[in-house]
């Protein structure tokens, strides 16, 4: 059976660069035989078909003179966001992560907001699903250390790590999946990922740290609450093929 590299092999299909597919694999939008390809340069069937998923576009959900605050879509970094609206992130979601992402228009607001950070003033809610039935609420308080090389980071609990604090509660339970409502204070690394993983609840998608295979990791920045403010954000369509639908979601 002839093969062929897997960016070479899209690139035809869509007729677009090697550049461009290869960036488009990277992003974890291209799946083969539904599994999400991970390498470019696996070698594929010659034959071989591919799903693209597509990136949403980001919305904007409240703006003022000192904020911009973005419903970001799964696939999309937070820099990218930062440099297409020209303004500094205030805080970092990861790629597969969608929901509230906050970006500060000045220097003093910026502080301001940074000093509440610190004093853990910041109220981040989220909502993952899990898979596994999950019942009863669970205060996770374990250390986390991470390892950053080469662009990509690495987060692990240990002793030696920095304080970290996660509280998960039940929201939903549907078949053999739990939607969780996850409340944290500290921001580390990967902390919800690393988290619940660490008490045998790794989030779906995230197979970094042991979740089970999807077309994404199911992790989504639901609120955020700053100030006298809280920005929402409404759970996206994908995470109705678990039963959990948007629209029936109110935390």
């Amino acid at each position: 059976m002839k093969t062929q590299k897997a960016y070479k092999l899209l690139a035809v299909q869509e007729k677009i660069s090697n550049r461009a597919a290869k960036e488009l694999i990277d992003n974890g939008l291209v799946y083969f035989r539904g599994q999400k390809v991970t390498l470019a340069r696996e070698e594929l069937p010659v034959a071989a078909s591919f799903r693209i998923e597509k990136i949403q576009k980001p919305k904007i959900i409240y703006e003022d003179e000192n904020l911009l605050v973005l419903d970001k879509p799964a696939f999309m970094l937070s820099e990218q966001l930062s440099k297409s609206y020209g303004y500094e992130l205030l805080h970092r979601l990861d790629k597969e992560t969608s929901g509230v992402l906050m970006l500060v228009k000045n220097e003093e607001y910026k502080k301001r907001a940074i000093e509440e950070f610190k004093k853990q003033r910041v109220q981040k809610v989220y909502l993952a699903v899990v898979g596994k039935r999950f019942v009863e609420p669970l205060e996770i308080n374990a250390p986390i250390a991470t390892t950053k090389t080469k662009g990509m980071a690495y987060s692990k609990v240990t002793p030696q790590g920095k304080e970290a604090h996660t509280l998960v509660e039940p929201f939903l339970v549907e078949g053999k999946h739990a939607l969780v409502k996850v409340t944290i204070k500290t921001g580390r690394t990967h902390q919800i990922r690393v988290h619940l993983s660490h008490a045998g609840f790794p989030i779906v998608g995230d197979s970094k740290y042991g979740g089970k295979s999807a077309d994404r990791i199911f992790l989504h920045a639901y609120s955020v609450n700053i100030f006298d403010y809280t920005f929402k954000s409404p759970l996206p369509q994908a995470f109705s093929g678990f039963g959990f639908y948007a629209k029936s979601i109110e935390v």
